[in-house]
């Protein structure tokens, strides 16, 4: 990929195994690879519902190793791929220094 930072080959990754877990934990009956990564995952985007955000926090925190501790964190994350991915990114860099 012509411009690619590694820190952007990182995050392509991330959000591809992101997709995968998703749709592996929720059972979701769509392909990851057509999932958008700023749509919404609830209501009109990918349409999760309460039940499936219990499952994916704790599928983040399989997957990935995150922990979302509080209706208010979660509100913030788990919006789109994009926020997830970034939250993900985020806590991996507070845990390697």
């Amino acid at each position: 990929m012509i411009g690619a930072t590694p820190e952007s080959d990182e995050r392509a990754q991330l959000r591809a195994e992101l997709k995968q877990a998703i749709v592996r934990g929720l059972r979701l009956p769509v392909p990851a690879d057509e999932i958008d990564d700023a749509a919404p995952l609830f209501g009109e985007g990918l349409g999760l519902d309460s039940i499936d955000m219990l499952e994916l926090v704790l599928e983040l925190e399989r997957s990935f190793g995150v922990q979302i501790r509080d209706e208010e964190t979660g509100a913030r994350v788990l919006r789109s791929i994009d926020t997830i991915t970034d939250f993900i990114l985020l806590r991996r860099a507070s845990n390697s220094t």
